[in-house]
C-alpha cells in the first residue's frame, strides 16, 4: 500500500515497542476513565520490587503524583520541579524521627529494574478539551513520552503542531508536567523530536547509522531514541533547563558527549569542534555536569573570552542545579580557589591568567614551574574558542598553575595551520567534530547567501592632488614622503572616502526598504567597518537617515580625555582620534549608568539587548571586531562586510546571520563590498571539509608537536645569528654612537644616508625575523628544553634589537608623526575621489553559499566573482547537473513552470555543446535560468498571484489569471481541516474546483497542486 492509512502505521509501531524493544503493552485506552501521567498501581508496585518498604513507595507516590497533577505555577516549572525529583528522588523517613531514606521514582543506573510500558490512543479528560495522543511511553507508570503519528502525505509539522497545542492549559497542560521526550513521525518524513514548549522549528531529525536504508527511517530512529538504555542515558544526562527553556541534546552534541566521556575517562584532552551557533554553551554544561557526578573529586575551571558567556555558563550551570559554582574577579582570587576544595565549579575569563608584567613574566613561570600550585581535585579545563586565545603567554600560564589538568577545549571554527602550533600542544586532538554543512543540512543554522557588491572609485583631480602633495611635503625626506604614501595608498583605491561610504548608508537604507526580512521589521543587520575611525564616520552618516535612533556603534573603543590630549597638530583641523572622541562623548552624553557597568558598557548592552530582542527598534550595529565572535542573535539576516577578513574571523563573522528564527528567515545573507567572493567559499571550503588532523591518535599528535619545536627552535638560532652578522662590523665600543655611524654615516649630509640605507634595510628586515621566530616560540621556551642562560639571551637580545631599530630609525629621520597630515588626508580623499553606486557582481545571483560549493563553483570562478577560470565544460556540466536537481527536487509545487524550465535548461546545454553560444553569454543565460529557478516563477506576473501555490494553479490553469483566482476562492471555501486524510473531505474540495474548471482530468492536475503547498492549503 502505496499511503496506508494512520491506523496501519501505529498498529506496526505498537508492534515496534513491544517486539523489537521490549516495552509491556498496556492497551488502548480510548474509553478507560481516569487517565493519568503518573499510574499509581504500576509506580509503586515497581518500587516494592526494588526493595523500598511499602510506607517509603507510598510516600514517593504520593509524592510524585501530587506535584504531576498540580495545576499550581507554569508547565516549565512544574516540569522542571518534576525532574529533579525523578533525577534526585524522592526523601521520606519510614517513621517519625528515624534518618530520611532517597527514594528514586526511576532506577537510572540499572535500567532493567524499570518497566517500560506503551498505551495508545490516551484519552486525557482533565483539561476543557479532550485529547488523545496516539502512542505515550512510560517508565515505571510514570508518562516520561508521547509520539504523535500521522499517514505519509500529512507532513510532519502537523504532528508537531497537535503537540504543541496539546500542551496548552485550554487542553492538556497538566498531562506533559511530567513528560520529558516529545515525538513526531509519518513514514516519509520520518522522526522528528523536541520537548515541552518546544517550538516547531526546534524540532530536530535525529541522525545515526545514516548507511543503514533498512525498512522505514520512522521505526529506524523510534528504536534509537526510545532503546531503554538510550532513553534512561538521554533523559538522566541530555536534559538542561536554561533560563525558561527546557532543551534536549541535538544528536551531534549527544554524541560528542559520549566521546567525550570516553576521554575524560582516559584522563586525556581533546578539542570539540562544533560549528558557529550549534550549542557549544549547552555542550559545555552537559559534559560538566556528567564530569563532577561520575568523576570522583572532580572539579571544572571553565575559561572564556567573553564576559557574556561567562555569565551564561554560571547561569545555566545553577539552572541544572549545580549551585556549588563560583565566578573569579581576578587572578589571585581564582588561584584561591584552586588551591582549596570548594567551588566545584569555576568560570573565569582567560585574561585572568595573564596579569603578570612583560619583565617578571618569565621568572614568573619559572617559579611556577619549580614551586607547582597545590591545587585540590581532579581538575578538567574547559576553554572556549580555544584557537583563538591559547597561544603565547596564557597557554604557558595554564600549563604551569594546572600542570595535571585535563584540558578541552571547544571552537565553532576548525584548527588552521596556524593554530595547531599551539593549540593542539594543549589540547590534543580532536573529540568530536560537527561541520558548517552538516548542521545546515540537519536544520540546525540557516544556510548562507552570498552578493558582492563593488563601488568604483575615481580621482576627480590628479594634478590638485598632486599639488597638495608637494606642498604638505615639502620640508620631508624620501623616505617620509613614502611613509605618507604607504599609509594611504594609491589614491585612487582607498576605500574609506566619504562619497564611497554615503554610498554604501544610501544601499543600506534601501534594503531596509526592499528587502522582505528587513522590510517586516523581523530581522536586522550588522554592518562591518574596517576601523573605529570608519565605524564612527559611518555611524554620524546614519545619523541623517532613517535609521537615526535605530543604530548603534559597538567597538573596543571607550572615550578617555587622555585619547586626545595629545593629538593637537597646531592645525584647526580634526585627527582620527579626536573625531571619534566627538562621535562617542556625543552618543553617550545622555546615557545613565546601570549597576557597576561604565557609561559605554550601559550603552552597548543596551544595543545588543534591543537587538536580539526588539528588532524593529534597533535595527542595524555598526561593528569592527567586537561582536564577531558568540554573539547570537536570531533575528540578524544580514551582515554588510566592508573590512579585508579571512579564515577564523571571517568565518565567525559571516555565521552572526545564521541563527534559526521566525519562519520567513530563509537563509543568512551576506552583502560583501570588500571583494572577498574567493575567501568566503575558502573559509566555507575548510568549514566543512574533511582535516588531516581529525584521524590522529595521541602518539601522533605528539610525534607533530616534537617535530614543530624543533623547527621553531632552528628558526630562532638562525635569526639571531643574521642580526649578529649584521651588526658584526660595528666599531668598538659597540654603543648607541658606534651603530648610528655604522648604519647611518653622518646624519647630516643626504648622500651619506642614502650610501649606507642598504645596511638599515638590511638590519629592519632582520629584526623583524627575529621578532617572529622569537613570538613562535616563547610558549615553549621550557618545553623546548632551553636553558635558562639560553633564554636570558633570547630576552635581552629582543630588547637591545628593539631599542637599536628605534635609535637607527629616529637618527636617519625614517619615522615620521601622521597626525600633522592626517586631517588634510582626510579631506584630501572625500574632496577628489568620487564614489559611483554600487553594483551587484555576484554572478550567481540567490545560490546559496552550500550550493555553490556542491557544485564546485570556487574552482570555477576566480576571487574576482565574474572571471572564470579551469576547465569551461566541466565547470558548464557541475552547474547544469545542480540545476537540474534543484528542477526535479521543485517539479511537484509546479509541474507546469519547472517542465519549461526543464526545457530551457536543456536547449541551453545543446547551443553550448553545438557552441552555438560563446562561454561568456552561456554563463549569463545560465545565471538567469538559475534565479529563475530559485524564484519559481517568471518575471512579470500579475500582482494578484502574491503565493507560490497561486502562481502554481495559474501555469496549470493556461495562465488564465480570472480562472486562477476563482480557484483559489472554490478551493479555500471548501477546504477543511484534515482533508488529505479524508476522502469525503477531499471530494468536497475536488467538487469545488470542478465547478470552476469544468474539466475532470484538469480537476486532478489542480488537487495535485493543492495537495503538494501543505503551508498554503
Amino acid at each position: 500500500m502505496i499511503n496506508p492509512i494512520e491506523r496501519i502505521t501505529q498498529n506496526r509501531i505498537i508492534q515496534l515497542f513491544q517486539k523489537e524493544l521490549g516495552y509491556t503493552y498496556y492497551g488502548n485506552w480510548e474509553k478507560r476513565e481516569h487517565n493519568s501521567n503518573v499510574e499509581e498501581v504500576i509506580l509503586k508496585q515497581n518500587l516494592l520490587q526494588r526493595g523500598y518498604s511499602e510506607t517509603l513507595a507510598d510516600k514517593a507516590v504520593k509524592e510524585v503524583y501530587d506535584l504531576a497533577t498540580t495545576n499550581s505555577g507554569n508547565l516549565y516549572h512544574r516540569n522542571k520541579a518534576m525532574y529533579s525529583i525523578l533525577r534526585y528522588g524522592v526523601k521520606a523517613r519510614p517513621d517519625l524521627g528515624e534518618q530520611f531514606d532517597t527514594i528514586f521514582p526511576i532506577d537510572w543506573q540499572n535500567f532493567g529494574k524499570n518497566e517500560f510500558g506503551i498505551a495508545e490512543e490516551v484519552t486525557l479528560t482533565k483539561g476543557e478539551n479532550n485529547r488523545r495522543p496516539d502512542v505515550v511511553l512510560y517508565i515505571n507508570g510514570i508518562a516520561v513520552g508521547v509520539l504523535e503519528l500521522k499517514r505519509g502525505t500529512t507532513d510532519i509539522s502537523e504532528s508537531i503542531n497537535q503537540s504543541i497545542s496539546n500542551q496548552r492549559v485550554l487542553f492538556n497542560e497538566w498531562f506533559y508536567t511530567t513528560v520529558q521526550l516529545l515525538m513526531a513521525g509519518n513514514n516519509t518524513q520520518g522522526l522528528k523530536y523536541g520537548t515541552i514548549k518546544t517550538e516547531n522549528k526546534y524540532y530536530l531529525a535525529w541522525k545515526e547509522d545514516e548507511a543503514d536504508n533498512e525498512g522505514y527511517k520512522l521505526d529506524k530512529y523510534i528504536k534509537k531514541l526510545c532503546q531503554k538504555e538510550r532513553l534512561i542515558d538521554l533523559v538522566y544526562n541530555g536534559v538542561v533547563f536554561d533560563a525558561g527553556q527546557k532543551k534536549l541534546p541535538r544528536p551531534h552534541q549527544y554524541f560528542a558527549l559520549k566521546e567525550a566521556q570516553n576521554f575524560v575517562k582516559r584522563k586525556e584532552g581533546g578539542i570539540i569542534w562544533h560549528t558557529q551557533g550549534s550549542g557549544k554553551s549547552l555542550m559545555m554544561v552537559m559534559l560538566g555536569k556528567w564530569i563532577l557526578e561520575n568523576i570522583a573529586n572532580s572539579r571544572i575551571v571553565i575559561l572564556t573570552d567573553r564576559t557574556e558567556l561567562d555569565d551564561q555558563i554560571e547561569r545555566v550551570f545553577k539552572d541544572v542545579g549545580e549551585t556549588d559554582v563560583a565566578k573569579t574577579r581576578s587572578g589571585k582570587e581564582l588561584m584561591a580557589f584552586l588551591t582549596s576544595s570548594r567551588p566545584r565549579l569555576v568560570c573565569s575569563l582567560i585574561h585572568k591568567f595573564g596579569n603578570k608584567t612583560e619583565t617578571d613574566f618569565d621568572a614568573f613561570i619559572k617559579d611556577l614551574q619549580n614551586n607547582p600550585v597545590q591545587t585540590q581535585g581532579e581538575i578538567f579545563v574547559f576553554i572556549d574558542e580555544c584557537h583563538r586565545t591559547q597561544s603565547g603567554k596564557l597557554n604557558q600560564v595554564m600549563k604551569a598553575v594546572l600542570h595535571n589538568a585535563v584540558f578541552i577545549g571547544f571552537t565553532g571554527t576548525p584548527l588552521l595551520k596556524e593554530d595547531k602550533k599551539t593549540t593542539m600542544d594543549v589540547f590534543g586532538r580532536y573529540i568530536h567534530t560537527y561541520k558548517f554543512n552538516e548542521a545546515v543540512e540537519d536544520g540546525v543554522v540557516k544556510d548562507l547567501m552570498y552578493e558582492g557588491r563593488a563601488i568604483e572609485q575615481k580621482l576627480t583631480s590628479q594634478s590638485k592632488v598632486d599639488q597638495w602633495f608637494e606642498a604638505k611635503t615639502a620640508g620631508l625626506n624620501d623616505f617620509q614622503k613614502n611613509e605618507i604614501k604607504k599609509k594611504w595608498g594609491t589614491m585612487q583605491n582607498v576605500l574609506s572616502s566619504k562619497s564611497r561610504m554615503e554610498k554604501i548608508v544610501t544601499d543600506i537604507i534601501v534594503d531596509f526598504s526592499v528587502k522582505p526580512r528587513l522590510k517586516s521589521q523581523n530581522g536586522n543587520a550588522i554592518l562591518v567597518a574596517s576601523s573605529i575611525y570608519e565605524a564612527a564616520k559611518y555611524y554620524s552618516l546614519f545619523l541623517n537617515t532613517e535609521l537615526k535612533n535605530k543604530c548603534a556603534i559597538i567597538t573596543s573603543y571607550n572615550p578617555h580625555a587622555s585619547d586626545v590630549s595629545l593629538e593637537d597638530t597646531g592645525a584647526d583641523s580634526e585627527t582620527d582620534k579626536e573625531f571619534i572622541y566627538k562621535i562617542y562623548t556625543d552618543l553617550l552624553k545622555d546615557v545613565s549608568i546601570k549597576g557597576n557597568k561604565s557609561k559605554t558598557e550601559t550603552y552597548e548592552a543596551d544595543a545588543k539587548e534591543g537587538f536580539r530582542k526588539e528588532p524593529a527598534r534597533m535595527k542595524l550595529l555598526i561593528v569592527v571586531s567586537k561582536l564577531l565572535t558568540g554573539f547570537d542573535a536570531p533575528p540578524c539576516s544580514y551582515i554588510y562586510i566592508d573590512k579585508k577578513m579571512q579564515d577564523h574571523t571571517l568565518f565567525q563573522a559571516i555565521c552572526r546571520v545564521n541563527r534559526l528564527d521566525t519562519d520567513d528567515k530563509d537563509y543568512g545573507y551576506i552583502i560583501d563590498y570588500m571583494e572577498l567572493f574567493g575567501k568566503v567559499t575558502d573559509a566555507i571550503n575548510v568549514y566543512t571539509s574533511e582535516l588531516d588532523s581529525e584521524g590522529f591518535t595521541k602518539e601522533e599528535v605528539g610525534i607533530q608537536l616534537k617535530d614543530r619545536r624543533k623547527i621553531a627552535k632552528d628558526r630562532l638560532f638562525t635569526a639571531l645569528e643574521t642580526v649578529e652578522s649584521i651588526c658584526e662590523n660595528v666599531a668598538a665600543p659597540k654603543d648607541g654612537l658606534a651603530y648610528i655611524r655604522y648604519f647611518c654615516g653622518n646624519t647630516e649630509i643626504a648622500e651619506d644616508l642614502k650610501a649606507t640605507e642598504y645596511k638599515r634595510m638590511a638590519l629592519y628586515k632582520a629584526i623583524v625575523e627575529y621578532i617572529r621566530a622569537y613570538a613562535n616560540v616563547k610558549a615553549d621556551f621550557f618545553s623546548a628544553e632551553f636553558t635558562g642562560a639560553e633564554i636570558k639571551r633570547f630576552n635581552d637580545k629582543l630588547e637591545d634589537y628593539l631599542n637599536l631599530r628605534e635609535i637607527i630609525r629616529k637618527a636617519s629621520g625614517e619615522t615620521i608623526d601622521l597626525k600633522a597630515y592626517e586631517a588634510d588626508m582626510r579631506f584630501l580623499i572625500d574632496t577628489y575621489i568620487k564614489a559611483e553606486e554600487s553594483e551587484v557582481i555576484s554572478p550567481f545571483e540567490n545560490i546559496s553559499l552550500l550550493d555553490l560549493l556542491e557544485t564546485d563553483m570556487d574552482t570555477a570562478i576566480d576571487n574576482l566573482p565574474n572571471e572564470i577560470k579551469g576547465n569551461p565544460e566541466a565547470v558548464a556540466e557541475v552547474i547544469e547537473n545542480n540545476v537540474r536537481s534543484k528542477i526535479v527536487e521543485e517539479h511537484l509545487l509546479d509541474p507546469k513552470y519547472f517542465d519549461h524550465m526543464s526545457v530551457l535548461l536543456q536547449e541551453l546545454i545543446e547551443r553550448r555543446k553545438q557552441e552555438t553560444i560563446n562561454y561568456q553569454q552561456y554563463l549569463k543565460e545560465i545565471a538567469a535560468l538559475i534565479k529563475q529557478v530559485n524564484q519559481g516563477k517568471e518575471d512579470g506576473l500579475p500582482k494578484s498571484l502574491n503565493t507560490k501555490g497561486k502562481i502554481a494553479l495559474y501555469h496549470t490553469l493556461e495562465d488564465d489569471e480570472q480562472l486562477t483566482l476563482a480557484c483559489e476562492d472554490a478551493v479555500q471555501y471548501a477546504k477543511q481541516d484534515g482533508f488529505r486524510e479524508n476522502l469525503a473531505k477531499q471530494k468536497l474540495v475536488k467538487k469545488a474546483i470542478y465547478h470552476v474548471v469544468e474539466d475532470v482530468k484538469k480537476v486532478e492536475e489542480v488537487y495535485r497542486i493543492i495537495d503538494s503547498h501543505k503551508d498554503e492549503y
